[in-house]
């Protein structure tokens, strides 16, 4: 593989498991895209407000979350997010999916180190 497919590689992974973390952090309280940004970023998946909007507009069109607006003394109003039972719901079965993949994906990387 090379620098560049590796880089996609690594992008197809990130990107995968970017709706599952941001509903993860919609499911705590009605969250600003801003404050999701930065806990992202501080679990180094790094994202720009260009991916993360249009991620955000998906996940509402898929009645996953919803928005309230919320008027800010700072400036114009901040729309705030949170998860619909839908989403609740979709969170659930992804984290049990999760599970299923990540021990999946354990026991093949404790093989290969096994057979190296």
């Amino acid at each position: 593989m090379n620098d560049n497919q590796l880089e996609n590689a690594k992008a197809q992974m990130r990107k995968g498991t970017l709706e599952y973390c941001i509903l993860l952090i919609i499911s705590k309280d009605e969250v600003y895209a801003s404050d999701i940004l930065k806990e992202l970023k501080q679990a180094n998946l790094l994202v720009v407000e260009g991916t993360l909007y249009p991620l955000l507009s998906r996940l509402k069109s898929s009645e996953l979350l919803s928005y309230n607006w919320v008027e800010s003394p700072s400036g114009p109003p901040r729309k705030y997010y949170s998860l619909t039972e839908k989403g609740r719901e979709n969170l659930k079965q992804l984290n049990e999916n999760w599970q299923v993949l990540t021990e999946s994906v354990k026991s093949l990387i404790k093989n290969h180190e096994k057979n190296n």
